[in-house]
């Protein structure tokens, strides 16, 4: 597996919206990033910020959800519509508290973590607050960059470029599966237009694909990626790398991380993966100097309770438990080799963006476009598949060799 080189940013001649032909800063200088309260989300609108030199110049606002209790059987419609349903519903039961609280008490309406969460402590991105910020700052700094990602803020920035065209230059990451005119860009996966390919057309039937989104290729203001944006950068290697050096430079190498997320409803596993493994981690620890474990807050605690009970024990292997400083950007900068479960397509992305040799754990397992993704991976050698046969010494000097080499041409 050769070292991935990273591309140059694009020239002002490969096609790039004109407001970015100079320089973005030449032209914004400030940006705003709504989110969604995801980090999945919110690192990749972060990540753009990031690469066009505005991470000191952006304020993030958020689009958030009533969550707990009840809510968790709503989080399918509009966020409007939710949170409007979730208003009359709160109003419904303090009213029929007043009504018997002489007859008998009630219990609070159940929400996240037995507390009761209602519209007033959930922070809002505004539209017409940030309107007012694009107008204010126009005359002295330019359009304002304005960076979602997600569905539930496709609302709210799209009511931002209606209500402020000229002012602001709106960029919506992930497909928003409909009425793309809304946006100035939109950025998003390649695997996001799977449905368009001749294999996903076979496997829906004729009279749902009308309801199957997208339904146009990409146009002219489209731009297809890989994978996930993020904010892993050659930066932000070296500032981690100084940041964990005192913990990861005494540590015996070659070391191998194993990023492991959770399961998803295109890419289904559990206990069954879980010992495959810890078969396969047992099997290559033999080739490695340290191994270093990380769970997301995604995983199964079955899941990890089996990779804890197995891996614990070995005298190379140290799990995290979960306690801060989470040392995550640590194990990308200090780590020799990675591998990543195959449910999450920001640790791949992330993981492959440093370089160094990705397998990936339970592809096969994986359906739909996120099978198409790592398909994809494949194909251009950016990762393989982990099958406990590795020999990651070697794959370290490979590594190191390669990259010495292509550091000369």
């Amino acid at each position: 597996m050769k070292p991935i080189r990273l591309p140059e940013p694009p020239s002002p001649t490969m096609g790039v919206p004109e407001i970015f032909e100079n320089g973005a800063y030449s032209v914004i200088r400030r940006a705003v990033v709504i989110g969604n309260g995801f980090p999945g989300s919110e690192n990749q609108s972060l990540g753009l910020v990031r690469a066009l030199g505005l991470y000191d110049k952006h304020v993030l606002f958020r689009v958030t959800r009533p969550r707990g209790g009840i809510n968790e059987w709503l989080h399918w419609l509009p966020i409007s519509l939710h949170k409007l349903l979730y208003y009359i519903i709160r109003r419904i039961y303090s009213y029929l508290r007043l009504i018997a609280s002489r007859r008998r008490r009630l219990s609070p309406l159940p929400s996240e973590k037995g507390g009761s969460v209602g519209l007033s402590s959930i922070l809002e991105a505004d539209s017409k607050r940030i309107v007012n910020i694009a107008r204010e700052s126009y005359e002295k700094d330019g359009p304002l960059l304005v960076v979602a990602s997600g569905r539930d803020t496709i609302s709210v920035a799209s009511s931002i470029k209606r209500l402020a065209s000229e002012k602001v230059f709106l960029v919506q990451i992930q497909h928003p599966r409909s009425d793309l005119s809304r946006f100035d860009l939109v950025v998003t996966p390649q695997h996001d237009y799977y449905p368009l390919t001749p294999q996903a057309q076979e496997q829906v039937p004729r009279f749902l694909q009308r309801w199957i989104t997208p339904r146009e290729p990409p146009d002219e203001h489209v731009v297809l990626t890989m994978g996930a944006l993020h904010q892993i950068d050659f930066a932000a290697l070296r500032s981690a790398a100084s940041t964990w050096h005192d913990e990861f430079a005494p540590l015996p190498k070659p070391l191998l991380v194993v990023n492991i997320g959770g399961p998803s409803c295109h890419c289904r596993y559990g206990t069954d993966l879980a010992k495959q493994l810890c078969t396969f981690v047992t099997n290559v620890h033999v080739s490695c100097g340290s191994v270093r474990i990380s769970f997301s807050n995604r995983t199964p605690e079955k899941v990890s309770n089996i990779i804890i009970k197995e891996l614990a024990n070995n005298p190379k292997v140290y799990i995290w438990d979960g306690e801060e400083p989470n040392p995550y950007m640590g194990h990308l900068a200090w780590g020799d080799a990675f591998v990543v479960t195959a449910d999450s397509v920001s640790m791949i992305s992330e993981a492959c963006s440093t370089g160094k040799p990705v397998y990936v754990m339970g592809s096969e397992r994986c359906t739909w476009k996120l099978a198409d993704f790592h398909k994809s991976l494949r194909e251009r050698g950016v990762v393989r598949p982990f099958t406990g046969s590795e020999d990651v010494i070697c794959l370290s000097i490979s590594f190191r060799f390669q990259k010495a080499g292509a550091t000369h041409l």
